[in-house]
Formats: C-alpha cells, sequence, structure tokens
C-alpha cells in the first residue's frame, strides 16, 4: 500500500500553496477541487492541477486530487479533463460523498474509459472514498467493495457531524455533553473493520484548528491507537506530528523486524512451528502483528538498528 501519514490539502486554485506543497514531507499531496475552491474558481482550477501534475517535483509523494461531488455539475469534467491531461502524473482521485457504492462504481467506470482512450494502463489510477454521511455509514461494506481501484476510505468528519446532528461546531472534538467514553468510536471502528475486511487504508480526518498542534497530536493519538493508517493535515505545522504519529517508534520497528526473522529462522532453519525471541514467544499470531508494525516502519524510511543473531545450536 502506498504511505498515507500525512495527506496534505492543498486549494487548487492558490499556486503559492501548490508550490509551497512539493517542499513539504507529507506523504500524500490532496490537490482539492472541491470545498477549498469557490465556486467561481472551479474550472480555472482543473488547469492548474493539470499544470502542477505534469510539471513534477512531487518525488516520493502520493499524487491526488479531490473532485467535486456527483451532485455538482463540475463532478464530471473534474474527472475528464484532469485525467486526459496529466493521468500519467496522477495516482488517485479522491471522491467526497460517496454516499452510495454506485458513486464509486461511476468513477471506475469513467476512469476506465479515459484510460482506454488514452492509451493509459487501465486500473492504475486509485479511488479514495470520504465517508461523509449517515447513509454511507449504513452502507459503508458496500462501498467498500466497489471497485478493485480503491485504495482508502477516509473520514469527512464535519459532513458526517452535520449528517447525524451532532451537537458540536469544532470538527474532531467531543460534543458538549457527552462525557461517557468516546462520541466517533463508533464511526472510527465502522470505518476501520470496512476498510481491513477489503484490504483498504483507513485515513482519520482533518482537525480543523491548525494553530494547535498539541490538540492535532491529540486525536491523531486517538485514530492511530485503533488502527488508522494516516491523517488528513490542513496546515504545513500539522504534518511533521502527523508523521511522527502515525509512525512506529523506532525500538517498536527494531523489534516487530526481529520478530519476523526469528519466527523465519524458525520455521524454515529448525522446522518448528513457533520461536523465541529472549523470553518471548513467537507463532504466527506474532508474525502478522509484526508485519503491520514492520510495514509502516519501512514506509516511514525508518532504518533497522538491530541485528537478528540465530540461537546457538
Amino acid at each position: 500500500m502506498r504511505s498515507r501519514r500525512t495527506t496534505l490539502a492543498v486549494p487548487s486554485s492558490n499556486p503559492r500553496f501548490i508550490e509551497k506543497a512539493r517542499d513539504l514531507p507529507a506523504d500524500e499531496i490532496l490537490l482539492d477541487l472541491e470545498d477549498a475552491v469557490a465556486a467561481s474558481a472551479k474550472e480555472g482550477a482543473r488547469a492548474r492541477v493539470v499544470e502542477a501534475l505534469n510539471e513534477g517535483g512531487w518525488d516520493g509523494k502520493v499524487r491526488a486530487v479531490r473532485i467535486n461531488d456527483l451532485e455538482t455539475p463540475w463532478a464530471y469534467r473534474d474527472v475528464i479533463e484532469v485525467v486526459e491531461g496529466a493521468g500519467a502524473e496522477l495516482d488517485a482521485i479522491m471522491l467526497p460523498k460517496a454516499s452510495d457504492a454506485t458513486h464509486v462504481q461511476w468513477l471506475d467506470r469513467l476512469l476506465t474509459q479515459i484510460e482506454r482512450a488514452m492509451g493509459y494502463e487501465v486500473g492504475r489510477i486509485g479511488i479514495e472514498a470520504q465517508i461523509e454521511d449517515a447513509r454511507a455509514m449504513v452502507g459503508i461494506d458496500a462501498i467498500a467493495a466497489a471497485s478493485p481501484r480503491l485504495e482508502s476510505l477516509v473520514l469527512g468528519p464535519g459532513d458526517l457531524m452535520a449528517s447525524i446532528n451532532m451537537k458540536t461546531l469544532v470538527v474532531g472534538e467531543q460534543p458538549p455533553g457527552y462525557t461517557e467514553g468516546d462520541a466517533y468510536h463508533y464511526i472510527f471502528m465502522h470505518i476501520l473493520m470496512a476498510a481491513r475486511a477489503h484490504d483498504l487504508q483507513a485515513i482519520d480526518g482533518p482537525y480543523f484548528n491548525i494553530r494547535d498542534v498539541d490538540a492535532f497530536t491529540r486525536v491523531a493519538e486517538r485514530a492511530a491507537a485503533l488502527g488508522f493508517d494516516g491523517k488528513w493535515v490542513l496546515h504545513p505545522s500539522q504534518v511533521e506530528a502527523g508523521n511522527a504519529v502515525f509512525s512506529p517508534s523506532q525500538e517498536d520497528y527494531d523489534h516487530a523486524e526481529l520478530i519476523l526473522d526469528a519466527y523465519e529462522h524458525a520455521t524454515t532453519v529448525e522446522g518448528r512451528g513457533a520461536a523465541t525471541l529472549g523470553d518471548e514467544m513467537i507463532d504466527e499470531a506474532s508474525r502478522k502483528m509484526a508485519l503491520v508494525i514492520a510495514a509502516k516502519g519501512r514506509a516511514a524510511g525508518l532504518p533497522r538498528t538491530k541485528r537478528f543473531e540465530p540461537p546457538a545450536a
């Protein structure tokens, strides 16, 4: 999977922001044609997206574009103009307000038609589906299974909170009066289960108070603890914090790699179904857990600082 510890949303109508994003260490750059762009600027923003993608300079980053939702008059032209103009430089399209599996299927089919017409590799461009209302939450399993192009399910917290009439105006914070547990726990776990059942990534939505990095870190840690793969960021100040939260510690990464080495040695060299690493018993379940941490560490570019030494015969 592509690394998406941080997805930096960039208004496509702002050339200065686009240029600055090239040098930021976000894993994914999302050139936004939807909420961040005024209606009068949307058509011009498409041309800027095509230009920005074709200019390059995104080395190592996932390049994504968020189109407008299907209830608007802009969505189909967003897809056609961006993919025909810069499809070879595009990794994924984010579909906002993906309330139904048919929305994802529509985008899949349109992408396939354009790829065939342009001579692109069919199926290379991925889809990220934003879960933003109660209807999407109820039908999330069907949405997650709607297309082999799907790479992630992304929480759209503001629209979702409005959809269920949640009593708060602060996106990402607990609603006033809710004192027992976490008001978002069901939402997080439902998205996470649907994503994992279909081998997709689960991405948390943005935290709107862009100056409060401590608060951003706190809410990001909540999603990371459950198993989410990353989080949207709206400001450069959130990128470093987000990358740190969704990366394993050096100690955990090294330990995961040692578990994998020890298990492989035990099963392939010694012919045993279980192993020990120091005082720790290791089995197939240990290997699966270690694979998750090791994959995230590798995606984050962490170096190994410890090496496995086979036990003496």
